[in-house]
């Protein structure tokens, strides 16, 4: 498994898109969603912007923030509409969510500087589609493809 430090530095010579955008809830077990709930969302730009460490202790998750849109807060809102109430993580309430791409976990508090040398400027993409994160499981499911604008 390659460091965090060579993950970052892998992120930093992808193409400048994103392929999706996790829902991150930590919701166990998603209710199956009606088949067209998410249907007709069209794709949207996205940047992402500062980093953000998460975690406490010795290890870190090292992420990057999205910067929210109109668009961003209102594909959260359709989702939250069709999943409907549940067991949700505090964190992921309204005005406490904070979107991101996770770039490595359990990075070393050590390797912190060298790490955040490597994010660079802020980073223009696409959601192209939406997925969810059960931390149950660790498995990502996707829910939808978002059309092309």
């Amino acid at each position: 498994m390659p460091s965090p430090c060579a993950a970052c530095r892998a992120w930093r010579g992808t193409r400048r898109r994103a392929t999706a955008l996790t829902s991150r809830w930590s919701r166990v077990g998603l209710p199956p969603l009606a088949p067209d709930a998410l249907a007709g969302i069209p794709s949207f730009p996205i940047t992402l912007g500062a980093p953000l460490l998460f975690g406490s202790g010795d290890r870190r998750v090292l992420a990057r923030s999205i910067v929210p849109s109109p668009a961003l807060i209102g594909l959260r809102e359709t989702v939250l509409a069709a999943v409907g109430p549940g067991d949700d993580a505090p964190h992921t309430a309204p005005g406490e969510w904070m979107p991101h791409v996770a770039l490595a976990r359990r990075l070393r508090v050590a390797d912190l500087a060298e790490s955040l040398d490597l994010i660079g400027d802020d980073v223009h993409a696409h959601a192209r589609g939406v997925r969810h994160w059960d931390p149950a499981t660790a498995l990502v499911s996707p829910l939808a493809e978002l059309r092309p604008a």
